[in-house]
């Protein structure tokens, strides 16, 4: 039988030797899930000795990893804004810089106000999911064109008791919306096929590829719902969008062109420009 710093230091040896850069902290996230521990209840148990069928789950999780599958799908969460959400390969896996954009979306109105939001391509729910939880008095819609998407992000919604908070529905971004909103909020796909071909293997073996390719060098979905989002929106409403970071040039001329005021881009915490925001005008 082997102790658990034991296996633990073996797993991490094995992660560094496939190149993972954070080995350390992706064995002890590894092993707290699998053991079903928190991170400080598995440091304070390392001489505890580990069953065979420990030991068993420990390696397959750690092969998994070492085949560079995400550790958001092998422990069947991902963390977002406080809310742990499940995921898998039907949509993206939430990421930090989708949680800026978030911020950005709830600094646009007073947290009390009666705001009207609608989530396009909502994926695993994430922002739909973080709006509703963080702003009680704003009123959540979701659209994705996928219905495994959907699924997963009902199947998010019931877990959290959220369900009651957003409304899901199919679209293919807003060719199905029929109402205004006072906000529309999207992270749609925006890089190019180079782009996905030259990233990591995590995304591009197994994030959902019709969720990251547009394009038109990744303009196509960006273009479509700036284009269609004055239709949609409230006067004085805001569409804030997650983007690449070449695309702010061509994202002013197409909010010029769709009649939108204050097109603006935004960088992200490192400093990227990663974010776009315009208004319909009063």
């Amino acid at each position: 039988m082997q102790s658990l710093l034991e296996t633990l230091r073996k797993a991490e040896d094995f992660l560094a030797r496939k190149g993972l850069p954070k080995a350390k902290s992706e064995a002890g996230h590894l092993f707290a899930g699998v053991l079903g521990l928190r991170r400080l209840d598995l440091f304070l148990q390392f001489e505890r000795l580990l069953s065979a069928d420990e030991v068993e789950r420990l390696r397959a999780a750690i092969v998994r990893r070492a085949n560079r599958e995400p550790l958001q799908h092998i422990l069947g969460t991902a963390p977002f804004r406080g809310l742990i959400l499940k995921s898998d390969r039907r949509a993206l896996i939430p990421r930090p810089e989708t949680e800026e954009l978030v911020d950005l979306a709830l600094g646009l109105f007073p947290a009390d106000q009666a705001v009207r939001v609608l989530d396009l391509g909502t994926g695993s729910g994430a922002i739909a999911l973080s709006v509703a939880q963080e702003r009680p008095a704003w009123k959540v819609e979701a659209v994705d064109a996928s219905e495994d998407a959907l699924a997963l992000a009902r199947e998010n919604a019931a877990a959290l008791g959220l369900a009651d908070r957003v409304a899901f529905a199919r679209s293919d971004w807003l060719s199905a919306v029929t109402d205004a909103y006072d906000l529309v909020v999207a992270n749609p796909p925006y890089l190019t096929e180079g782009e996905v071909a030259a990233a990591e293997p995590e995304v591009r073996l197994h994030d959902p590829a019709p969720a990251l390719v547009a394009p038109e060098d990744g303009l196509a979905d960006l273009r479509r719902i700036l284009t269609a989002a004055p239709r949609h929106l409230r006067p004085a409403g805001w569409v804030v969008l997650e983007t690449g970071v070449d695309h702010h040039a061509a994202l002013a001329d197409i909010t010029r062109a769709a009649a939108l005021a204050q097109g603006q881009g935004r960088a992200d915490l490192s400093g990227r420009a990663r974010f776009w925001l315009a208004q319909r005008p009063v």
